[in-house]
């Protein structure tokens, strides 16, 4: 019998000693986390306000920079590209290494006030001069006929030029299709006899060379044509905060419709739920000042921001001189992807930590970067970093995605009790560092959101 209590005896101080770290599970004492979503506001990458890439200041919460290039600027002489002065103009070594982004948009007619030619010379030669200058309700400047077909065999050389230049190192986050019409915004003044712009046949030889050159980049157009809804393109619109433009282009997105600049029936596709796969973009439009905007109809800008899932605006952006309307705008762009709550189970020898997250944005964040936990010793090593198995994307707004994720060293939560501390990061592939903020009543610290920190 004694032989037998021993026994039984020996094996409960096993059990005991095995299960010593298990107490901390069974007791309930933090092995479950919740937290509150922040309405700080901060910007965050791939999103917000998108000043000019050559501008000299830009506030912390800027991410995104805008770059465009002209035909004359990017080819001044036939095959050969500036690629030196471009990228002297927009800052880019500046911009790479603070680990910003760029929107690119590509235009061959920029309206101004002196007489001038967007497309370099030996273009306008080569064309045999096939284009209008015009002088008119637009001011001055030349706009080529984008049917001719020298003209569109010369663009897509170009393009592919600017893909092998700019296209390989995630620099270039999002394009917006321009190339066609004053700005780039696929419409020209015809009643000064401008030539129209080209029917679908001809326009989506201009947009596909884009998609060959950019793989993996997001493009954005002007208009929902069908083009667009094929490859699941984001929209852009340069109107924003002007309501009654704004509206239209919401009702185009809504139902489709006629494409009057070309004449063409049923141009315009319906895309209503885009913005769930690709971003919405724009700027502020210059039609109306930014004190209306930014102050007296402060709350109608914001609705219609929310109403276009509006991701990022750039070049003209709010003016931070009126504060309250830029950070309100601010707070209503893109994603505010936050973790609601963090909870651990074990599941045999293994622990595993399950998240909820959630976004309480207007749209998702696009790309699919990858999500890491961290575990540090108290001494501030990373002992472990483990990938959340988690496609960001399909975290859109008003959804909740749960994760499950398996750690290799044992016992985490008796170690978060002794100091050590557990983060996560969403890194960046381009500078291969954590740096999203998520909007949530927790410490962030190098680019990482600390979910477990032991009190100093």
């Amino acid at each position: 019998m004694k032989k037998i209590l021993a026994a039984m005896l020996l094996t409960l101080l096993v059990i005991l000693a095995a299960g010593a770290g298990y107490q901390w599970w069974s007791s309930g004492n933090g092995n479950k986390k919740q937290f509150q979503k922040s309405q700080e506001i901060f910007g965050n990458p791939l999103m917000g306000y998108a000043p000019s890439a050559w501008y000299e200041n830009v506030s912390e919460d800027i991410s995104l920079l805008y770059m465009d290039i002209t035909w004359a600027e990017l080819e001044p002489e036939e095959g050969i590209y500036a690629w030196d002065s471009i990228e002297e103009e927009n800052q880019i070594n500046r911009w790479k290494k603070e680990g910003k982004h760029l929107i690119l948009r590509f235009v061959c007619d920029i309206p101004g006030d002196e007489k001038h030619m967007d497309i370099p010379w030996w273009l306008y030669e080569k064309t045999e001069e096939d284009g209008t200058w015009y002088d008119g309700e637009y001011r001055k400047g030349y706009s080529p006929d984008y049917n001719n077909k020298v003209f569109i065999e010369e663009h897509e050389k170009a393009i592919k030029a600017l893909g092998e230049h700019f296209g390989k190192d995630g620099l270039i986050s999002y394009i917006e299709l321009g190339s066609l019409g004053h700005w780039g915004e696929w419409h020209v003044n015809y009643s000064d006899g401008i030539t129209r712009i080209p029917e679908e046949a001809v326009r989506n030889q201009y947009i596909m060379p884009w998609l060959e050159a950019f793989p993996g980049v997001n493009m954005l157009m002007r208009r929902p044509f069908h083009i667009a809804e094929a490859y699941g393109m984001g929209l852009y619109n340069d109107m924003t905060g002007h309501k009654e433009s704004t509206e239209e282009w919401l009702t185009w997105i809504q139902e489709g419709g006629d494409y009057g600049q070309a004449e063409e029936k049923d141009a315009l596709g319906s895309m209503p739920d885009f913005w769930k796969t690709a971003p919405s973009g724009g700027e502020f439009t210059s039609s109306v000042s930014m004190e209306q905007m930014l102050v007296t109809d402060l709350e109608q800008t914001v609705e219609l921001v929310r109403k276009s899932h509006t991701t990022f605006l750039g070049p003209k952006y709010a003016d931070s001189q009126y504060k309250d309307g830029y950070d309100k705008v601010l707070l209503n762009m893109g994603y505010r992807l936050w973790i609601s709550e963090a909870a651990w189970k074990r599941e045999g020898q293994e622990d595993c930590l399950c998240l909820t997250w959630n976004n309480d944005g207007v749209a998702p964040f696009y790309k699919n970067w990858p999500v890491y936990l961290y575990l540090e010793d108290p001494s501030g090593n990373t002992v472990e970093k483990t990938e959340i198995n988690m496609l960001l994307s399909s975290v859109l707004p008003d959804t909740q995605l749960i994760t499950r994720t398996v750690f290799e060293t044992r016992d985490i939560p008796a170690l978060l009790k002794e100091g050590y501390a557990l983060s996560v990061g969403i890194e960046d592939p381009m500078t291969e560092k954590p740096g999203v903020r998520l909007a949530m009543d927790c410490a962030y610290q190098n680019g990482r959101n600390v979910l477990w920190q032991k009190e100093k």
